[in-house]
């Protein structure tokens, strides 16, 4: 058997073709474009995620010679919170709002001032943020009523392309947990929620676990793919909990560190789990558990902002080279990751990328250094609150395109002051998906037992001591300097 993994991201789409075995048997990406149209909007053509998903498919078919009657079964990691709206013909009726789009404070704003944060919580586990998809239904309903009543479908971006494979309405309650519309304890749709925002509980997707097979292949798709026999599909997850299943993140104590557009930090729960201050996201798990996570909206994209358009025609190995000879604490420089506002810890459309302490001394190596630790002290914002809500931590796994570089594993693991784990694979989303679809169909009795299987840990990168203890001293200024500016990014963005 072959099962295929998609990973939807927001800068790229990735098919992965893995057996029964673990082995990867090919991949294949391709790329398409992000829209910002105004301050603080993202959006995408959706047509242009299906258009780049049927190509990766076709490519990593035709370039690894596999055998098209052999691909059983096929997963999904997507990035979560996009808005999808459809009309009663199924077209789509404006660009999809993406998870980093901050165009909705004061629809969060309304959401918080009618329920009251305590049943919000009680409700949906989550606080209203402006990334989450509710809030931007509640947009379009306020800014294009004309469209808010067209919309009979409301789907996920990975679950848009679930429904042009299958024709099915289908979502994951681990890609549902991040629309404030679902109730996460419970592993249903909030009756409340619905009614507030306005719409009608049968425009939602059918809610499955990521392992649960919600549908086959069309004729037509297969047809057009070259795919033969019955191909199933089944959930799937949000990026990162898809992410966790592909590095392993499936037992409590293990924690995933993403270091990828968005950072996040990732622990799983055996059981439903909330912080009091909703500090951290409580989700559903794909492995049909919990577990919290916190975000930062900008991690690798800090660095692909600095080497692309701060620092136009430079080679990108040689600013890394520069920051790997810049000295921990980067001469007293630190920049503030906020390039999109921010979400954990402090749910700041607001805020804004700041670097304090230049002079003129500093030097290229130390602002790009500066950037690299930036990310990771606001990476280290989430493992505090983990610490502080008692998650035990006994292993740190690191995954996305930051975490290929080992000065960004080094600078990780003295910020963090944990041992950072290296694993068999850096597939993350992708190899999840994979998994969550070869336990779909039957070839694997769990998740666990698919993990264990796949995944491995191969190197460690450990903490340097002198470097722990200078970057907690520097740690303690970082969220002050925050704190300092907050009201500065309130006024300067109105």
């Amino acid at each position: 058997m072959i099962f295929l993994g998609i990973d939807l991201g927001t800068s790229s789409v990735k098919v992965l073709a893995v057996d029964h075995n673990g082995t990867i048997l090919g991949e294949s990406s391709k790329e398409y474009p992000v829209y910002y149209p105004k301050s603080n909007w993202a959006e995408q053509n959706p047509e242009d995620w299906w258009v780049n998903t049927k190509e990766a498919i076709k490519e990593v078919i035709s370039k690894n010679n596999l055998p098209a009657g052999e691909i059983r079964s096929i997963g999904f990691s997507g990035q979560m919170h996009g808005l999808v709206a459809l009309d009663e013909n199924n077209n789509v009726l404006l660009p999809a709002i993406l998870w980093c789009d901050q165009r909705t404070a004061e629809e969060c704003e309304d959401i918080t001032n009618h329920f009251g944060q305590e049943k919000l919580t009680e409700l949906v586990g989550n606080k209203a943020l402006t990334g989450f998809t509710a809030p931007k239904i509640l947009w379009v309903k306020k800014n294009h009523p004309e469209l808010f009543e067209k919309i009979r479908h409301i789907l996920l971006p990975k679950d848009y392309i679930r429904f042009r494979l299958t024709g099915d309405y289908a979502t994951d309650v681990s890609d549902a947990s991040g629309m404030l519309l679902l109730d996460v304890k419970n592993r249903c749709w909030s009756k409340e929620m619905i009614e507030y925002i306005g719409i009608q509980e049968e425009y939602l997707p059918k809610l499955y676990e990521s392992y649960e097979v919600t549908g086959k292949l069309s004729e037509a798709v297969k047809e057009e793919l070259g795919l033969t026999g019955e191909v199933l599909v089944v959930g799937g997850g949000g990026d990162n909990a898809a992410g966790a299943i592909g590095t392993g993140t499936v037992k409590e104590g293990t924690v995933m560190v993403t270091l990828g557009t968005s950072g996040v930090v990732f622990a799983a729960h055996d059981a439903y789990a909330v912080d009091s201050q909703n500090r951290l996201h409580a989700f559903c798990h794909s492995n049909g558990k919990y577990h919290s996570m916190g975000v930062m909206l900008s991690a690798a994209s800090c660095l692909k902002w600095w080497v692309e358009e701060a620092n136009k025609g430079m080679n990108f190995d040689d600013l890394l080279k520069e920051a790997g000879e810049a000295e921990p604490g980067c001469g007293g420089v630190i920049f503030l990751p906020y390039l999109m506002g921010e979400r954990t810890p402090y749910a700041d459309p607001d805020a804004r990328g700041t670097f304090l302490g230049l002079s003129m001394s500093t030097t290229r190596g130390e602002m790009t250094r500066a950037v690299l630790e930036g990310v990771s002290f606001g990476l280290r914002d989430s493992l505090e609150i983990l610490k502080d809500i008692n998650v035990p931590i006994s292993q740190i796994i690191a995954i996305g395109g930051g975490s290929k570089s080992p000065l960004w594993k080094q600078i990780l693991a003295d910020i963090f002051g944990y041992p950072i784990d290296e694993i068999n694979t850096n597939q993350g989303g992708a190899l999840g998906a994979a998994i969550l679809a070869g336990v779909g169909a039957g070839e694997f009795s769990s998740i666990e037992e698919a993990c264990d299987k796949f995944i491995k840990v191969v190197g460690s990168v450990k903490p340097i001591e002198q470097n722990v203890e200078k970057y907690n001293k520097i740690y303690t200024r970082y969220r002050a300097a925050y704190q300092s500016l907050k009201d500065w990014f309130k006024l300067s963005a109105e």
